[in-house]
């Protein structure tokens, strides 16, 4: 028999505004103003600029006060607080600012993407109408960086149920065939050693070094790919010299042809968050002025729900009317609130990082790092350690010695033989520094890493050489001899 009973719980859930501030804290700055520009486009109560009566005060500071009915509505919405910002030009709109006649008439440039340029050169080719339909498709498998990795039979099947076209696998690769023939050398191949193979075809077969470098990845591309040069010279019975000028063509193949045309037609920058200046011996920290916005609550929406207010209640499509006035107010009044604490929370999370490696930014040394994890910054702002993570992923400050991501001052600690705790990331730079010194024909092992970094007084084991190593995206000996 069932039985009903009562049972009390306690949750915690995050409210829309709480919400709203997390997705706009992990933003960067280069991507506020786009978020701004939405908001303004869907909430009709929220405007950009100065409020009107700020301004007023500014330029005249004996003006009279606030109508009486407007600044009770003014302190309700609790937003002078916010209007006190940096001037802010605009969301890149084309009307925003004067531009001269030499900015207007300035030509865009405009490039092709990989796609269409090969769907033009295919079009040139003389083939029968199902030869098209398949190059098409085997193009519009071909992914970006210009490897086709879908199985032949795959894409018979694709062909078969989306273009009712039925054929076999060989028909395929005869017209793939004629797909690889297209720039830039080396395209939908199949596998690295098929895109070498390729733009080795392409180059003079006339020339014996060309022949040798095809034979080492026909026949050899195991021993190629894991630089066992010592095997490849004896099968061969090629001198040292002759190995060389082979592998060296070899080593100037384009392992991913399909990012040659993987550009676009405007210069990217790195927009920084935070601004660190070292006055002398001073350092201020200071937010980009891209976030601090100027924002208010539009005066036209509040007066409407002042008039509504004052109307028939009873009224149907007037309720309706002020609710979604409220409505829109809200969004606006939370949206704003959500924008300040966000400075708010930036500031307080970069000053704390500035205080703990201070030294650093004195001097730009990276022996001046200290080991700094998100857990120590979270205990001096008091805030939660997800926070910091949020603020750290995606933001950057500019100082005098260059730009930094915030991750790259988060490091763990190594003790040394004085006891003290340095950086991993000055360990790390010690490593890179040995690795790139190193004999080519005879790099150092993990081993030998080791031995040096506990001969200059690093505490290290072996496997956090090998961590670091893969961290800096460094293979193993072995994959780093050259000739």
């Amino acid at each position: 028999m069932q039985k009903l009973s009562l049972s009390q719980s306690l949750q915690q859930k995050l409210s829309p505004q709480q919400i709203q501030f997390i997705k706009l804290l992990q933003i960067p700055t280069a991507e506020l103003d786009t978020r701004i520009e939405e908001e303004l486009e869907i909430n009709p109560a929220l405007e950009e600029g100065m409020d009107e009566e700020f301004e007023q005060k500014e330029e005249d500071p004996f003006a009279d006060e606030f109508d009486d009915d407007y600044k009770e509505r003014s302190d309700d919405l609790d937003i002078d607080s916010y209007l006190q910002q940096d001037d802010y030009a605009g969301y890149k709109m084309q009307g925003d600012g004067n531009y001269g006649e030499e900015d207007r008439d300035m030509p865009l440039a405009t490039s092709s993407s990989l796609l269409d340029s090969l769907v033009q050169q295919f079009g040139y080719l003389p083939l029968s109408e199902d030869q098209r339909v398949i190059g098409m498709q085997l193009i519009g498998s071909i992914e970006a960086d210009g490897y086709i990795r879908r199985s032949m039979q795959a894409i018979v099947n694709d062909l078969a149920f989306s273009q009712n076209v039925f054929t076999d696998t060989e028909e395929i690769e005869d017209v793939l065939s004629k797909v690889q023939t297209l720039d830039p050398p080396g395209i939908a191949a199949r596998s690295l050693q098929e895109c070498l193979l390729l733009q080795l075809k392409r180059k003079d077969l006339a020339d014996p070094d060309v022949v040798l470098a095809t034979r080492i990845i026909d026949d050899f591309f195991e021993e190629f790919s894991k630089k066992h040069y010592d095997k490849i010279q004896r099968r061969l019975a090629i001198s040292d010299e002759t190995l060389k000028r082979v592998i060296d063509i070899i080593i100037r193949l384009n392992p991913k042809p399909g990012s040659v045309d993987d550009s676009s037609g405007t210069a990217q920058f790195l927009t920084p968050d935070f601004i660190l200046v070292n006055n002398g011996g001073k350092l201020e920290l200071g937010l980009n002025s891209k976030n601090a916005p100027e924002l208010r609550i539009s005066r036209s929406f509040a007066d409407m729900l002042d008039t509504y207010d004052k109307g028939n209640k009873q009224n149907k499509a007037l309720k309706e009317t002020v609710s979604f006035v409220k409505q829109k107010l809200d969004a606006a009044k939370w949206f704003i609130d959500a924008i300040k604490q966000r400075q708010q929370t930036l500031l307080k999370t970069m000053n704390a990082i500035v205080r703990f490696q201070y030294d650093f930014f004195l001097t730009g040394e990276e022996s001046k790092l200290r080991p700094m994890i998100l857990k120590d910054i979270a205990q001096l702002i008091d805030m939660d350690v997800s926070t910091v993570s949020r603020v750290a992923n995606s933001k950057s400050v500019q100082t005098e010695f260059g730009i930094y991501p915030l991750k790259y001052f988060f490091s763990e600690g190594i003790s040394t033989d004085s006891g003290e705790d340095v950086s991993s990331r000055e360990v790390k730079n010690i490593l890179k520094e040995l690795i790139d010194n190193e004999p080519k024909l005879n790099p150092l092992s993990d081993d030998k890493l080791e031995k040096i970094l506990n001969d200059r007084g690093y505490n290290i084991a072996r496997r956090t050489v090998a961590k670091y190593r893969e961290q800096l995206n460094i293979p193993v000996a072995r994959l780093r001899k050259e000739l």
